[in-house]
């Protein structure tokens, strides 16, 4: 607010500067700015339920390729709705690839996969340039990640030069190809696989590139009863896979892009704002109630973008719950895997058999619930 010097009922009168009220506005008339601001970031309840209808066809979309591991399925379309990227780790065998190729089946758009060898190019993956001798010019032949969704199964098999084209892509929502800047479509999703045991053949994945997907999910082995429920489900189909062909799409892109809008106006109070960067603080040794002795287990705590990951992956989750503001479960449910992959621990730790996941829980331990 602007304040400006007060003059003298003489300096007043002398340069004619009567105040002259404004016409009072009709009582419950707003500006026209304002309203349509406010338009903008209000959630109806035709909206919320709108959402939660869209999420309950998702979900039974997957019942019908997937069984038991549900906070994958969650994981995946809080993902979506949340415009992030996903990484999923696991040994093999645990549905990794069935469950991303359930989410694409679910929306009808495009879906590549990408199987990362050690020999894959960057063209390859973003597409390359291609001298067209009929009309003696250079044409551009677009690669497979320029889909709406793509699957990177087994990322970390990739060389240091392919992923550094996908960092672009999922930083950016483009690619280069020859000079030529091209956007790639909407919504885009990456939805990357890796296997922790084999080592042969493998490259690590940078920080910064690790620091791009939203979340990170790491699967177990299923129960028994649902290892024999997945079982009863492929002798009933008589497959080992789903037919895409006849599993029709429940959302369009139309509907996901409702759903993401949605998500960008659910509320978010300040306490919950501040819950999610002293979070984010407490895994750098700061924070209200910094954990004793983090510097020896942590070498490298979260960036601020695990505070915007957690506050987006809050509102999907909030929408996709049926409400229009966020609560502390919104993030404490997540915030897993929102840090497993931003969390650095030390040679110490390691030796110890310290595991990121038990650093997470004294991080969630230590900061106050608001």
């Amino acid at each position: 607010m602007a304040i400006f010097p007060s003059r003298s009922s003489s300096d007043r009168v002398q340069h004619n500067q009567i105040p002259i009220p404004a016409a009072p506005k009709p009582a419950g008339t707003l500006n026209p700015a304002v309203q349509e601001t406010q338009q903008q970031v209000v959630l109806t309840p035709d909206d919320i339920a709108h959402a939660q209808e869209l999420a309950t066809r998702l979900r039974h979309h997957f019942s019908q390729g997937l069984v038991a591991q549900d906070n994958l399925r969650e994981a995946l379309i809080t993902t979506m709705v949340a415009s992030g990227h996903i990484l999923i780790e696991s040994v093999p065998g645990l549905a990794k690839t069935t469950a991303a190729k359930l989410l694409a089946t679910a929306v009808s758009g495009s879906f590549k996969r990408i199987q990362c060898t050690p020999d894959l190019m960057p063209s390859d993956l973003i597409g390359t340039q291609i001298f067209d001798f009929a009309s003696q010019h250079m044409t551009t032949q677009i690669g497979p990640i320029h889909a709406n969704f793509v699957l990177l199964d087994e990322i970390n098999r990739s060389s240091a030069k392919t992923q550094s084209a996908m960092l672009e892509a999922m930083a950016e929502g483009a690619t280069t190809i020859g000079g030529e800047r091209i956007a790639l479509p909407k919504p885009f999703m990456v939805i990357a696989t890796q296997n922790p045991i084999e080592e042969e053949g493998t490259y690590s994945l940078p920080e910064s590139q690790m620091d791009r997907f939203y979340l990170k999910t790491v699967l177990d082995y299923p129960t028994q009863q649902d290892e024999i429920a997945m079982l009863s489900m492929l002798t009933r189909r008589g497959s080992d896979v789903a037919d895409a062909a006849d599993m029709k799409p429940p959302l369009s892109i139309g509907d996901v892009e409702f759903l993401r809008r949605s998500a960008r106006q659910v509320h978010v109070s300040q306490p919950i704002m501040q819950y999610a960067v002293q979070l984010a603080q407490t895994s750098r040794g700061e924070g209200p109630k910094p954990i004793q002795g983090i510097e020896s287990l942590v070498r490298l705590g979260a960036s601020p973008r695990a505070s915007i990951a957690l506050i987006r992956i809050g509102q999907a989750s909030a929408l996709l719950s049926g409400r229009d503001y966020v609560i502390p479960e919104d993030i404490k449910s997540f915030a897993h895997d929102v840090f497993r992959h931003r969390i650095l621990l030390t040679f110490e730790a390691l030796g110890d058999s310290i595991s990121v996941d038990q650093v997470i829980d004294s991080m969630i331990e230590a900061v106050p619930v608001p």
